[in-house]
């Protein structure tokens, strides 16, 4: 459809007009106070768990953590030394050669992995289960079924497995089933249940309910409102967490859903509009860089520093970025890789990565930030600024939680508030005085282990974290922008007075957001001639 003369006249006048007050904005940005879209184009359950309510045997997703103990023996399924030797039923109490990772094929379909990364199989010998093999195929792949706690477990031929006499787990039961204590029952444990991300919810659905679930959520989750209401309240910037399959838009690779793609450049278009700037963040990497659900892991292994296949991969996700988004006025930065593990992923393996990725972005823009993030768990936190990973407008990631570790369990209010101003403002100041990379504080939130807290302690901590992570030279960005918890939902926080922005960070754009929506309007209006997917205006 052919756009109209007054409707290319009329767009046209906007987007001169706006372009030119724009860059007043921009020309005086100083730096980072952002937000996330965590949630958004990488899944997380936890942040918006409805996502997953329609999963059938939805507490069976791919990387749950399963234990099976025969009812007649009342003895655990073990794997020795995690995998490589014929299955056993002998164990009194389990322990990680009893534990077994399942890998969804359907709703009552799966295989199961034990610690060591051999699967159980039925091409032994004799009947006899083993943990020997290293890809699964139909001999690795069994049907479930339940009656509550209580499982039975066959191949897909229909024959049984049970537990002998002999403390095997064998391919052969002929008696009579039921549920009561026989050979071929099994009470099964659900140990371990804390994976749901990406590939857990397009898996556990099948591509056209996830298509269906996962096109709602992205329309709705985030939106040009939204972009609204951050540079409202003087929020300059996004961070914009994306998985590897976006370079594969609109053909992702199994089980991953197409789409992703088309809303980064929404996303991109929003910013333009309310001048925000983004920040696209590796958030999942192939191969998974730290076994979590927000690396879209499929059963919490950490693969991608164990395969140059996956390191490359990632570099082509990169150059796909860069090559799309360089010269779009919105983009501040790329974020090469986000919370790798220090224990599973060696420091000159990560530096190796984060040197190559540089030079790919430099190939498409000399000014855009390079944003490499600081490796979790036991590391270094100098270690990045001592890397020499590029010569300009390279930037440091680091992630403050007063969460998810001992020292903070039973912290009150005011030693949470005095680590802050003493423990965190020291390092910040220490990085800072490094010769080397700006330091951006990309995810900290106004959330903690204190109970029952008032809304002025939020405050107090909320306007504390404020103050002295904007001593980062780079910035900060807030996680997340929406939240089922409520204290990590920004929006939230902001509304209901539980964090207090400063005065300083609340821009004077009434013209601005007067014109945006106008300019949004008269753009979805004439969107089939100005907008193909593929460049953005």
């Amino acid at each position: 459809m052919e756009m109209s003369s007054s409707c290319s006249q009329r767009l046209l006048a906007l987007v001169v007009l706006f372009l030119v007050f724009l860059q007043c904005f921009v020309n005086g940005f100083d730096k980072v106070r952002g937000v996330n879209l965590g949630g958004w184009l990488v899944v997380e359950r936890w942040i918006k768990p409805s996502l997953f309510d329609g999963i059938p045997n939805g507490d069976l997703l791919d990387g749950t953590q399963v234990q099976l103990m025969s009812v007649t023996l009342q003895k655990y399924v073990s794997a020795a030394n995690g995998g490589g030797t014929n299955v056993t039923v002998d164990r009194d109490i389990p322990s990680w050669w009893e534990t077994f990772k399942i890998w969804r094929v359907s709703e009552n379909k799966f295989q199961f992995r034990c610690f060591g990364g051999q699967f159980l199989t039925s091409q032994s010998e004799g009947n006899i289960i083993s943990a020997t093999a290293e890809t699964p195929t139909v001999s690795e792949t069994y049907i479930v079924e339940r009656n509550n706690t209580r499982v039975h477990i066959k191949l897909l031929s229909g024959i049984y497995l049970q537990a002998t006499e002999e403390n095997q787990l064998t391919a052969d039961y002929v008696d009579e089933l039921g549920w009561d204590d026989n050979a071929a029952t099994f009470e099964m444990v659900i140990y371990a249940n804390n994976l749901h991300g990406d590939y857990q919810l397009a898996n556990g659905y099948g591509q056209d309910k996830a298509k269906e679930v996962l096109k709602k959520h992205r329309n709705t989750f985030v939106t040009a409102e939204d972009f609204s209401f951050l540079s409202q309240h003087g929020m300059n910037t996004v961070r914009i967490p994306v998985g590897w399959w976006i370079a594969e838009d609109p053909n992702p690779p199994a089980p991953f859903i197409a789409g992703t793609l088309d809303f980064l450049d929404r996303a991109f278009l929003w910013a333009r509009i309310y001048n925000v700037r983004c920040i696209i963040d590796l958030h999942a990497a192939p191969g998974s860089q730290n076994g979590m659900e927000h690396s879209a892991s499929r059963d919490g292994s950490v693969n991608w520093p164990l395969s140059q296949d996956y390191i490359s991969q990632s570099l082509n996700v990169i150059e796909f970025l860069s090559a799309r988004y360089a010269n779009n006025p919105a983009l501040l930065g790329i974020e090469l890789l986000n919370e790798p593990s220090a224990s599973s992923i060696p420091i000159d393996v990560l530096v190796s990565y984060y040197r190559s990725g540089y030079q790919i972005i430099r190939k498409y823009s000399s000014t855009v930030y390079v944003i490499v993030c600081q490796r979790i768990g036991n590391a270094d936190p100098m270690e990045l600024f001592q890397a020499s990973i590029g010569d300009e407008n390279v930037v440091v990631d680091v992630h403050y939680y007063n969460l998810f570790d001992a020292f903070f369990a039973n912290l009150n209010p005011i030693q949470n508030i005095q680590f802050i101003y003493d423990s965190r403002r020291t390092q910040l100041q220490t990085l800072d005085s490094a010769n080397g990379p700006l330091l951006f504080v990309g995810e900290w939130v106004n959330e903690w282990n204190v109970t029952n807290a008032s809304q002025m302690q939020y405050q107090m901590f909320g306007r504390t974290q404020l103050e002295v992570y904007d001593i980062a030279s780079f910035g900060w960005s807030y996680w997340t922008i929406k939240n089922e918890e409520k204290h990590w939902d920004f929006k939230w926080n902001v509304e209901n007075k539980y964090l207090l922005l400063s005065n300083s960070m609340k821009n004077s754009v009434d013209k601005l957001h007067t014109i945006g929506p106008t300019i949004l309007a008269i753009m979805l209006a004439c969107r089939g001639s100005l907008y193909d997917g593929k460049t953005t205006i």
